[in-house]
């Protein structure tokens, strides 16, 4: 036990090891420009920020974590990829793109988890389009839904929400009802809750198990993480 929890301690230095570098050099650039939600208090250092959201996670039940939020892949898998989002948000319409991608080539190993964070401070449709997806969502159709909102992101509005339902066959009725509902509002809410949670400061943010990925990180440090963390949990299967 002790060798297989070692192994486990030097994976995770590792990884942050990698996010660290990708700060220097790359995020810290992009994340200036990402859209961020107002925080009266920010973590200081990222280092800080990732203590927080491990804790958080470590500390919750993956069941109260996931809760009925719109999920692709395998739901028994051992690594769990949260993607905080706004439908109002340029950068993560390229990264649901960058996503679709990632998750079809691990989808026997991955669960990719969606999690919505509408900066409503700054984005006027990010909480109705949220609304909308959620709706289309109750009707099984939340990832066509959430595509159909990102390949028309220029357009977002009343208009688009109940063309994109009426093109795929939605229960308008029951559409226009759900969005409009409290359940809706309660589910968003619980997501917003979450991110306020883990002090996340903008869109998109992304948490692979308990690590922190920075929202302007590129689709191969993605892979990188995922090939660390997968390494790290077949470990625990080897015998000691």
């Amino acid at each position: 036990m002790d060798k297989v929890l070692a192994r486990l301690r030097e994976s995770k230095l590792l990884l942050w090891g990698i996010v660290v570098a990708l700060l220097v050099g790359v995020a810290i650039p992009m994340l200036i420009f990402l859209p961020r939600r107002n925080q009266a208090s920010p973590p200081p250092n990222p280092e800080a920020h990732q203590e927080i959201v491990t804790e958080v996670i470590t500390s919750t039940g993956r069941a109260s974590l996931i809760g009925s939020s719109p999920t692709k892949g395998n739901p028994n898998a051992p690594i769990v990829l949260f993607k905080f989002s706004d439908f109002e948000c340029p950068y993560c319409a390229v990264a649901a793109g960058n996503m679709n991608e990632f998750v079809g080539k691990h989808e026997a190993d991955i669960l990719y988890v969606y999690k919505h964070f509408p900066l409503t401070q700054i984005h006027p449709e990010a909480m109705p389009s949220a609304k909308a997806a959620w709706a289309a969502g109750q009707q099984g159709q939340f990832w066509l839904y959430h595509d159909g909102l990102f390949v028309n992101q220029n357009r977002l509005g009343e208009d688009l929400y109940v063309e994109l339902a009426e093109a795929m066959q939605l229960d308008l009725e029951q559409f226009n009802r759900d969005r409009a509902s409290a359940e809706a509002e309660a589910a968003i809410q619980q997501d917003l809750a979450l991110a306020q949670q883990l002090q996340l400061q903008g869109t998109p943010s992304f948490i692979m198990n308990d690590l922190l990925i920075p929202g302007g990180a590129p689709p191969e440090l993605f892979e990188k993480i995922f090939n660390q963390i997968n390494a790290a949990i077949k470990s625990q299967s080897e015998p000691q």
